[in-house]
């Protein structure tokens, strides 16, 4: 059966800004969904009131609105659009899904004539409801944990009393583990079920027995109107049962799982699939294992939507399943879907892998001070790296490179714990660096067996991880001279980076990488196929292995390279790796327009990127994509095989901005600006140098390697003083002293965490206006493309504040100010596409707080306000194809936009939720206003001075 041919006009509901728990795995969804409806010839119509998404480009539907996700915005759109016949809430995450139930309620799709398409309500209500769910289990017979609900305290006290400790406390319909909580005692219950009570919108909670220990899997699947189901893939959870699945380490395919208990769990998840409703479209399903023999399979939850981990899953095995749920949502049937990777298999072919997947989770605890730092129930990560290899070792090294925390891989770096206590402390009370601790206890001596029995791992992986110690070992006997080549494939093989063979050896990284050309070691390119290599792929989606050499019967040796260069000018973009707090989706926006604009240009365009919740890792957004880690020897073996004509930092954020120097040491050609400018605006007092011959006024400040210069300059500055170290993101270690005392404090914490790091004492300009612009240059000539003007007074950092475009109090003679400055120091910097400038007003002077010669976070939120796209118009200024000039600006906005922060801060019941420099927020809204008597703006302005910390 082929779609259904009365849906002309479909609305897709998002799911808003970023929060922790529901982060740019949707945008991926939506923008996948969106596509995958209008090739269909049909009408899309889009919600979401996240301005930084590729999801809300106008590029992606064919009406976006940027409107709160609200019953208000949907009856507003629905007036203005009678023509919609279906509703797919499935893309939004838990947000779309509650925001569709309370409309089915208000009986606003009825009203409207709206069918629901990709799910039905009876699946929302019987997931949701956990009471529901499980009597739903109990009827079909597949295994519950027992459990009971309450709807109030003496109930909940009640059920403890019968089933006793340990327990969970799960909320229903909350998000990301939202107030899910162990209880090991009745000491702490009281105060875990009031929260759980209070967090779930109908104060509802489920308790049931804890499955400590356990193994937990999950499963992804599609199904369509034929009732053909297929699994696209198996997730194992390294951590067991106890820990959030999006705060898990995970692998796929499953590793640990027997073939009879994976039939088990197929049939099941069928089954419950089956029995929620008769709806085509995806579903996450999650299981816990007993660790035993007989491997009792206990089911735990059903999302009749696609997931974190379908997105992971999508990009695991190459196979795009909200592109697929989509088509299933208008009627097709799986079989008359191609396979998007092979085009010449169907999409109920079960995609099989012949490479192993880990994703492992990115936490910002510096950012949320006082927060509980111990992994559990609820979720606390804000980001995610995947790493793909062949072999659970290489993709785990893979994996740890791609966090950028400052590690080389798992050990061999001399950064591993050295303490006794401090090891089983982090093991005990699961940490969110518990991945490299467990390196760590195997080099200290403490036996497999121990590390068993606190953390519950399998026993396999803590071999996997023992192996790797033990080829440390082995190496670290050896010279550079002396080392054997098998040993150096080995390492390699497994995931080592240069750098870490180089510890180990003793010497350096280029005599390691220098020692690998000369005995023809080298990274070879793989496809991701979704079928093993038994069908052609004709997508260019590639990771990187190494192999042995073959030898044919002449005596000829090579190694398989997948990855066929063609003799095409090419363009690498450099992608932003994991999503963290201070770098989010935004510059994943910007990669993906940077690679759209240079493939109009002519060019061949190649990602590197190993974030798998976005669109520039879609495997056809690039025309050729290495999902691999954002790490200098991933991408030097890269450029060396592809030879591009040059690479774009600016786009990729902090991250790929850091590379700049070594891309320009190794003579390889940025495209844009230089690195030298670069390094310039990020070099303070260069920087202020520069300012100081350009005579453009900026706060007083000096420079301290230690608490004695700082005490010093403290003299000559006056407080208050804002303190900052230099090369950092999100105004990481940023803040504002009032007194000797403090400043000594802040300044010993500082140089401990980043050791050799030059300090920043600025005089701090107390009760200033802060201000931005964003701009393009092109060497010769600037367009500035938007002047904000933040509500909240310097000293909170720009990414936290509400902040208006255009300026709604800057004076004609400030914004002249503002102007002149811009267009100066962008000339000046020689910068080429885009520069973000900060400012501080006071007694209608304009100071420069700093400049950033990349793209910014706000650019994304300019463009979407004035409908321009300026990173395509940035991009082709990068690439000398265009100047300013050749651009016609038209930008339209009719009022005020205005950049609404996002905090995630209910995720850490303690911490201190005042703001100050250091960014906090994890994501942002939009809100267009007509004028500033809009009650919302009033709101805002009046306590814009509410949370101000020094």
């Amino acid at each position: 059966m082929p779609k259904d041919n009365s849906i002309k006009s479909v609305l897709i509901i998002g799911s808003g800004p970023i929060v922790i728990g529901q982060a740019c795995e949707f945008d991926y969804a939506g923008s996948q969904s969106a596509r995958s409806i209008r090739e269909e010839g049909i009408e899309v119509i889009l919600i979401n009131s996240n301005p930084a998404t590729i999801m809300t480009d106008p590029s992606m539907a064919d009406h976006v609105y940027l409107l709160p996700l609200t019953t208000k915005s949907i009856i507003q759109i629905l007036k203005e659009h009678p023509q919609i016949d279906a509703v797919l809430p499935t893309m939004g995450g838990q947000t779309a899904l509650n925001l569709c139930l309370e409309a089915d309620e208000k009986g606003i799709w009825e009203d409207f004539g709206v069918k629901l398409i990709g799910v039905d309500i009876n699946a929302i209500n019987i997931t949701e409801d956990r009471e529901q769910f499980k009597q739903l289990l109990e009827r079909i017979g597949v295994p519950t944990a027992p459990a009971k609900t309450a709807t109030s305290f003496l109930k909940g006290k009640e059920i403890a009393q019968e089933f006793g400790f340990p327990l969970v406390i799960r909320p229903s319909f909350t998000l990301g583990g939202t107030g899910a909580a162990f209880v090991h005692s009745k000491e702490e219950f009281d105060e875990k079920l009031t929260y759980g009570l209070e967090m779930s919108p109908i104060h509802e909670v489920l308790i049931d027995k804890a499955l400590l220990g356990w193994k937990e899997y999950e499963l992804e699947l599609l199904r369509d109107k034929n009732d053909n189901v297929v699994i696209i893939c198996s997730i194992e959870n390294m951590d067991p049962m106890g820990i959030h699945t999006g705060d898990s380490i995970t692998v796929a395919p499953a590793m640990t799982l027997s073939d009879t208990t994976f039939q088990k769990m197929r049939d099941m998840a069928i089954l419950m699939m089956r029995s929620i409703g008769n709806f085509a479209g995806g579903c996450n399903v999650q299981f816990a294992v007993s660790p035993d023999e007989k491997e009792d399979i206990v089911a735990i939850e059903i999302n009749p939507r696609v997931s974190r981990s379908s997105a992971l899953a999508s990009k695991a095995t190459g196979y795009p399943i909200a592109k697929v749920a989509s088509k299933l949502a208008l009627g097709y049937h799986l079989d008359e879907l191609p396979n998007q990777i092979t085009k010449s298999t169907s999409a109920l072919f079960e995609p099989t892998l012949d490479y192993v997947i880990v994703k492992i989770p990115r936490w910002n605890f510096d950012k949320f001070e006082g927060a509980d730092r111990t992994l559990g129930l609820q979720m606390k990560s804000v980001g995610e790296v995947m790493g793909i290899g062949r072999s659970f070792q290489e993709a785990l090294h893979k994996a740890t490179q791609s966090l950028e925390i400052k590690r080389n891989g798992l050990g061999a770096d001399g950064k591993g714990y050295k303490n006794y206590e401090q090891i089983i402390e982090k093991l005990t009370f699961a940490s969110w660096d518990r991945v490299f601790v467990i390196y760590d206890a195997i080099a200290m001596g403490i036996p497999l067996s121990r590390i068993h029995e606190i953390t519950k791992i399998d026993m396999w992986f803590l071999k996997q991880y023992e192996e790797l110690y033990f080829l440390e070992r082995e190496i670290s006997q050896y010279k550079v001279d002396t080392l054997p080549k098998e040993l150096l494939l080995e390492a390699k093989q497994k995931g080592y980076g240069d750098r870490q063979i180089a510890h180990m050896l003793k010497c350096l990284e280029s005599q390691v990488n220098k020692l690998r050309d000369e005995m023809n070691i080298k990274r070879v390119y793989k496809l991701v196929d979704t079928c093993a290599a038994e069908f052609k792929a004709l997508t260019p989606y590639y990771y990187s292995t190494f192999e042995a050499e073959i030898e044919t019967a002449t005596g000829e040796r090579y190694v398989h390279n997948e990855s066929i260069v063609t003799d095409k000018k090419k363009v690498v973009v450099l992608g932003s790796g994991p999503n963290r707090i201070g770098q989010g989706i935004e510059f994943d926006y910007s990669c993906v327009h940077g690679v759209l604009a240079a493939k109009e240009c002519g060019y061949e365009t190649i990602m590197i990127n190993c974030n798998p919740e976005t669109v520039s890792t879609d495997f056809d957004t690039a025309d050729k994509l290495y999902f691999e880690p954002v790490f200098w020897e991933h991408i030097y073996d890269i450029i060396r095989h592809e030879k591009p004509e040059g690479v774009i930092v600016q786009l990729g954020g902090q991250t790929a901005l850091k590379l700049a120097e070594k891309l320009s040491k190794y003579g390889i050609k940025i495209l844009g600006t230089s690195f030298d400018a670069l390094d310039l605006a990020e070099d303070r007092g260069r920087f202020s140098e520069l300012l100081t011959d350009l005579k453009i006024p900026f706060p007083q400040f000096g420079i301290a390697e230690n608490a004695d210069q700082a005490s010093a300059l403290a003299d000559v500055l006056d407080f208050p003083l804002l303190v900052r170290p230099s090369y950092v993101l999100g105004g990481q270690g940023m803040k504002i002293v009032i007194n000797k005392q403090e400043l000594e404090e802040h300044v010993i914490d500082l140089l401990k965490n980043i050791p050799g790091n030059k300090l920043l004492l600025d005089h701090y300009l107390d009760g200033a206006i802060e201000a931005e612009a964003d701009a393009i240059c092109d060497g010769e000539n600037v367009y500035i493309i938007g002047i904000m003007e933040h509500i909240e007074p310097c000293g909170i950092h720009s990414g936290d504040s509400n902040a208006t475009l255009p300026p709604f109090n800057l004076g004609e003679f400030v914004m002249q100010q503002i102007k002149d400055h811009t267009k100066k120091i962008a000339l000046a910097l020689r910068t080429v596409g885009l520069i973000n400038i900060q400012f501080a007003i006071k007694d209608d002077t304009v100071y420069i707080i700093e400049a950033n010669p990349r793209a910014s976070r706000t650019v994304p939120f300019i463009a979407k306000a004035y409908g321009e796209p300026y990173v395509n118009y940035a991009t082709k200024v990068m690439l000398g194809v265009n100047k300013v000039n050749d651009f016609t600006f038209n930008p339209k906005l009719k009022g005020f936009a205005i950049k609404q922060p996002v905090f995630s801060f209910s995720k850490f019941k303690d911490v201190n939720k005042a703001l100050g420099p250091e960014m906090k927020s994890t994501g942002e809204s939009i809100l267009f206003i007509d004028d500033l008597k809009d009650d919302q703006f009033y709101e805002l302005y009046s306590r814009r001075k509410m949370y101000l910390s020094k």
